[in-house]
């Protein structure tokens, strides 16, 4: 879609004609946020680092082989499975709960989650404060329609505890066939636990929505950012640009992120070429990346720009979040975001298994690190339990007015 340039209702507010191809093509994007992509065994040598002592591991192991009495004769445990236990425990030891051992099984329903053809609920879920903790329900999916809100913190899954559990292995028992119930026990703002009783589904992801308003605000809904995302994102602007406003909300709330090319894709619509979007912060800094603007920046300087954000906000939202406010585009409005703010790869183990490893840390373009408290709006407005029973949407209707009031 192109703009008219001769139309002088919409060309004061863009500064020049959409007619840049964005950079995705078939497939999937290359350097996802958390979903980076495969690193060869054959890059990593096979030795021991140097100076670690591997007796007391082969003693344990031998040890257990030569006493271990199983509960019953039909109980057997292959070789394989013991050094996936090995390795998971490794990974463990790290105290990182995105820094996981995916065997065989787990690493199939990675990737399919990555593919986007997988059945289950349908929501973004992760470990924060060593407790099971739901980013973001996607709307229109079970877990969505089932109540399933943002912070929840799962305290069990089909009445098994998730104490300790990592994401990969709490994936791995919330899938399962369309039409199968999984349960729920919630705990939900320090209240009596309850639970909740999800069908699995099909998911299908959803991306963006539009919505011009009578009172002259156009309103994005950007729910995920995926592959299909900077398209569906161009569309979007070309309708905000022929609704004739100056006034944009994009609304990131319960959007869990996705990958991180999107994410400078978009923030690339509000930046001028160069400017810093996220910075990937390795341990060794010779490694660090900053990740710059394409420069779209069609928009001159009368936009009125408000992001929404929440709990439910992470990572690649995070991203954009925080570069738009950073320099100077956009007011935040809404609850402190999710805080998910590393970068994880994935090293090959063998064929079938693969390490999801933590590699870096993201910084917003003025160095403030996003895993250290997530990012906090200017004008914080809570959402509570009533505000959701009444349909009623504070956060939303604070945005409205300060594009209308100017504050």
């Amino acid at each position: 879609m192109m703009i008219n340039p001769r139309d002088k209702k919409r060309r004061w507010l863009i500064s020049g004609v959409l007619l840049l191809s964005l950079a995705f093509g078939s497939g999937l994007y290359i350097g996802a946020l958390g979903r980076t992509p495969f690193v060869g065994a054959n890059t990593v040598s096979d030795l021991p680092p140097e100076g670690v002592d591997l007796a007391p591991l082969y003693r344990s192991w031998r040890i257990l082989e030569e006493n271990y009495a199983p509960a019953s004769t039909s109980t057997s445990i292959g070789t394989e499975e013991h050094v996936w236990g090995v390795i998971q425990g490794l990974a463990g030891s790290y105290g990182d709960p995105y820094t996981v051992f995916l065997p065989p099984e787990e690493k199939e329903l990675f990737e399919s989650e990555v593919r986007g053809d997988f059945e289950g609920v349908g929501m973004e879920i992760g470990v924060r404060d060593e407790a099971l903790t739901v980013i973001a329900p996607l709307k229109g999916t079970p877990a969505y329609r089932a109540g399933i809100q943002s912070g929840d913190t799962i305290l069990a899954i089909d009445g098994e505890s998730t104490a300790g559990i990592t994401t990969e292995a709490a994936v791995k028992r919330i899938r399962g066939e369309k039409g199968t119930p999984v349960v729920f026990t919630i705990l939900r703002d320090n209240e009596t636990p309850f639970d909740i009783r999800v069908l699995r589904d099909t998911i299908q992801l959803p991306t963006v929505e539009t919505e011009a308003r009578e009172d002259g605000v156009f309103v994005l809904r950007l729910y995920s950012f995926n592959a299909f995302a900077p398209q569906l994102f161009r569309n979007a602007i070309a309708e905000f640009a022929n609704a004739g406003t100056d006034k944009l909300i994009i609304d990131l709330r319960g959007n869990p992120g996705g990958f991180l090319e999107v994410a400078v894709d978009i923030a690339s619509w509000f930046l001028p070429a160069g400017k810093a979007v996220v910075t990937e912060d390795y341990a060794d800094d010779s490694k660090d990346r900053v990740h710059r603007s394409r420069g779209y920046d069609v928009f001159t300087d009368q936009l009125k720009l408000v992001v929404l954000i929440d709990q439910g906000s992470a990572s690649a939202s995070e991203i954009l979040a925080g570069a738009l406010r950073e320099h100077g585009i956009a007011t935040l409005v809404g609850d402190t975001s999710f805080g998910k703010g590393s970068v994880q790869q994935i090293f090959e183990v063998t064929n079938d298994s693969s390490l999801k490893i933590t590699v870096a840390h993201w910084l917003t373009p003025k160095g403030n690190s996003i895993s250290n408290g997530g990012i906090t709006p200017d004008i914080e407005v809570e959402m509570t339990a009533d505000d959701r029973e009444a349909n009623r949407d504070p956060q939303l209707e604070r945005a409205v007015a300060f594009l209308l009031m100017g504050n």
